[in-house]
């Protein structure tokens, strides 16, 4: 039996497409967007007739057959309250992705939309897989100090998931079998609880580690003082926390290998700022290992930033007696979306079925 599937990945500045015969990957694509292109529509989901149209011309030029296709996969949108793996998307999920009261905005949140659209002209499934928002956090690990904010599962679920269900098929066990800890190291950088097959916890980027992008967690009253101190607009403020902050706050730059190459030329500063880099990440998986209880089969480090041999050997010296610290570096979205997806087609996983809260149905 064929299981052919369409595979949609949306970015801020990019759409990433790719076909996959079960776990073998037949083609992939990458579209780059120019600024200009995007900035013509007001909402995120006004792109989806244009980003529509680069996918059908991918079908096109590649021969794809809709009708040869099983599903249509896309990355997850940042709607809140998912639970891990699969979704199918239907008509109350697609209406989540573009209701903010739902979902957060984000590039993301197309995949669903795009998967359906397609899917729809060939009247064959359409899912989503491991949303950012997805976990199955407990009600005392949502709450926070302040009564009107509470936590969410926030973090690079679709890659730290796929992850450490690789480990636990390299030891040949099942993933639901082991207790892991997973930090992705990226230009945001996440980590994440993985309790028998639930992600019960999670650090994102903005409530723990900086990264080499982000600012990370930071005293209160300190970034309240920023925001009325009047040197800051709230977009230059945004810009501090999520794209001119961390490792980039310091050093002027968030690329790695630069900052290595800066610290290998002697530059004690850089030294320091990489080496807080690697105590502000042991710290998270420190906490993070309180939720275990200390039963960890195993520390995970993946992402793109996993390359880095100084960064990886900085948190081990921090964390290795926690339990075993594993290497998987890279990301391989694309490839995870695949795997979910065949999971499903082939029965291994049933998807969930999303439903609006009552209120907001009409």
């Amino acid at each position: 039996m064929s299981y052919l599937q369409l595979i949609i990945n949306p970015g801020s500045t990019s759409t990433k497409l790719a076909l996959y015969d079960g776990e073998q990957k037949l083609l992939q694509s990458g579209i780059d967007h120019k600024p200009e292109e995007l900035l013509r529509f007001e909402r995120i989901s006004d792109q989806v007739p244009f980003r529509l149209g680069l996918i059908r011309d991918f079908m096109r030029q590649n021969q794809i057959k809709g009708n040869d296709l099983a599903a249509v996969v896309g990355r997850g949108g940042l709607v809140f309250g998912l639970k891990t793996g699969g979704y199918e998307v239907n008509d109350d999920l697609c209406q989540a992705l573009v209701n903010h009261d739902y979902s957060q905005p984000h590039a993301s949140n197309l995949g669903g939309l795009l998967a359906r659209a397609i899917a729809a002209e060939y009247h064959i499934p359409a899912y989503i897989y491991d949303a950012v928002t997805s976990g199955e956090l407990s009600p005392v690990a949502e709450i926070t100090g302040m009564a009107d904010i509470r936590r969410r599962s926030f973090c690079h679920v679709l890659n730290s998931r796929a992850q450490a269900i690789r480990y636990a098929s390299s030891l040949g066990k099942k993933y639901e079998d082991l207790n892991l800890i997973v930090v992705h190291l990226g230009g945001g950088t996440s980590a994440s609880v993985h309790r028998h097959g639930s992600i019960v916890d999670s650090v994102g980027d903005d409530d723990g580690q900086f990264s080499p992008e982000r600012a990370g967690s930071f005293p209160s009253l300190e970034i309240v003082r920023l925001c009325y101190s009047g040197k800051y607009t709230k977009a230059e403020m945004d810009k501090k926390i999520r794209g001119k902050g961390g490792m980039y706050s310091h050093l002027g730059t968030s690329d790695c290998r630069r900052i290595e190459q800066m610290i290998e030329n002697g530059d004690r500063h850089a030294d320091l700022i990489y080496q807080a880099q690697a105590y502000q990440i042991a710290k998270t998986i420190g906490l993070l290992s309180i939720v275990l209880k200390g039963n960890c089969d195993a520390i995970i480090l993946t992402g793109g930033m996993a390359y880095s041999k100084m960064l990886t050997d900085r948190i081990k010296d921090y964390v290795g007696f926690l339990a075993p610290v594993v290497v998987m570096a890279g990301e391989n979205e694309m490839e995870a979306l695949a795997q979910g997806g065949l999971r499903i087609l082939t029965g291994q996983e049933h998807a969930n079925v999303y439903h609006l809260p009552e209120r907001m149905k009409s």
